[in-house]
């Protein structure tokens, strides 16, 4: 089915709640750059990164790692049986990413500074090739979803008054625009997947420096890997995650003929990932801290077995895969097995020498949080609402 905007009453009580996080977001930052960091956080010089760095910055590029795995299969391996996921995976990843940049404003000190790495080059440093591949890479995906505007706005521009002199031209740019992109967006596409498994693996490079402040169930030197098999494998459950929530929310159809086929290759890429974490585990002898007890071990095993190993046994089973419940289940254990290993490896795993106790949240780091992700939500219902980002408007009784 072609893709259409969605004809739905917006305001609905779930947008509204979006909207009261949003703003309690809102005065969080707001607290944040009037008080300073410590006026709304638990950092400080001896901890200087916790859930911002761990959810909002880490955890962001992980979960939009659908726009550049359903790009490359849809587009680059010629698998246009999805073309229909390709929109809302590519909003999803451009949301995302935005969202991380907004959070890296919120959490470093000097953020009026964050443009310096554009000019002030460091080739000996891992996080200047993050910060200039996540840069390149939101342009490539507004540039990847300007056709999607092109097709709603194109030959339809009316502006009022004075301004409607520039109908024809308004009306010109975005037809030759449109016109220009589709015949170079291979470009853009192939420079989408370089870039993303550029810096999905470097953020795992940056805990490289810390081997005697990350805990040893996860420092490796397979952490570049283990991010970029991660970031991959979490890229279809994604789909599946939010066209699930989408199809649900709006009534719409189920895909379920799309959705079947992405978890078989999420069992070959989940297992991948599952076979390195194991096999450097078994290798680096590590498993000797599986039963101390302790909360880093715990949140190890939680992952591992909660986050991995059982949704790809899920997934093995051809009942879960015809199941939409039964995907949806195994995709969300999937995504929150990634979440927890951010979380694990930046918060909860990381442990600098002279930190004092131990560090959890405050409430206005998790009111930032929470109101950037309320943010993205209400800006994907406005795009799908007036935008043709989603399939056609074939309902269903759900």
């Amino acid at each position: 089915m072609k893709a259409a905007p969605l004809n739905k009453k917006f305001w609905t009580p779930g947008v509204l709640v979006m909207l009261c996080f949003m703003i309690a977001g809102a005065i969080a930052i707001l607290g944040r750059f009037t008080g300073g960091i410590g006026y709304v956080t638990n950092l400080s010089n001896a901890r200087p990164w916790g859930l911002w760095v761990g959810v909002d910055v880490a955890t962001g590029v992980a979960l939009a790692a659908g726009g550049f795995t359903t790009a490359a299969l849809a587009h680059i391996f010629g698998r246009h049986h999805y073309e229909s996921v390709t929109r809302p995976a590519l909003l999803t990843a451009a949301l995302g990413y935005t969202f991380v940049v907004l959070g890296l404003l919120v959490d470093i000190g000097r953020s009026w500074a964050i443009w310096k790495p554009m000019f002030n080059w460091n080739f000996n440093s891992v996080l200047f090739e993050v910060a200039m591949c996540v840069m390149i890479y939101l342009n490539v995906l507004y540039i990847e979803f300007l056709p999607i505007v092109a097709e709603q706005f194109k030959d339809r521009v009316n502006l009022p008054g004075m301004l409607s002199s520039l109908n024809s031209l308004v009306n010109w740019i975005l037809k030759t625009g449109d016109a220009i992109l589709n015949k170079t967006m291979w470009i853009f596409i192939i420079l989408g997947v370089v870039l993303s498994c550029m810096h999905q693996s470097s953020l795992g490079s940056l805990m490289l420096v810390a081997p005697t402040k990350l805990h040893p169930l996860w420092y490796t030197p397979l952490l570049p890997l283990m991010f970029l098999a991660s970031a991959i494998a979490v890229g279809y459950p994604m789909v599946i995650f939010e066209t699930t929530i989408a199809t649900s929310s709006f009534k719409l159809d189920p895909e379920m003929d799309i959705l079947t086929p992405l978890t078989r290759f999420t069992i070959y890429l989940l297992g991948f990932y599952l076979l390195i974490k194991t096999g450097d585990m078994i290798y680096r002898k590590t498993w000797v801290y599986l039963l101390d007890g302790t909360y880093q071990t715990n949140s190890f095993l939680v992952e591992m077995i909660c986050g991995i190993a059982l949704p790809w046994v899920m997934l093995l089973f051809n009942r879960v895969r015809q199941s939409r419940t039964g995907i949806f289940i195994a995709a969300c254990l999937i995504i929150g097995g990634v979440v927890l290993n951010r979380v694990n490896v930046f918060i909860v795993g990381y442990k600098p020498p002279i930190s004092e106790g131990t560090y959890f949240p405050a409430v206005g780091e998790m009111l930032v949080t929470f109101g950037l992700i309320a943010t993205l939500m209400f800006i994907y219902r406005i795009a799908v609402t007036f935008l043709p980002v989603l399939p056609g408007s074939r309902e269903v009784n759900v």
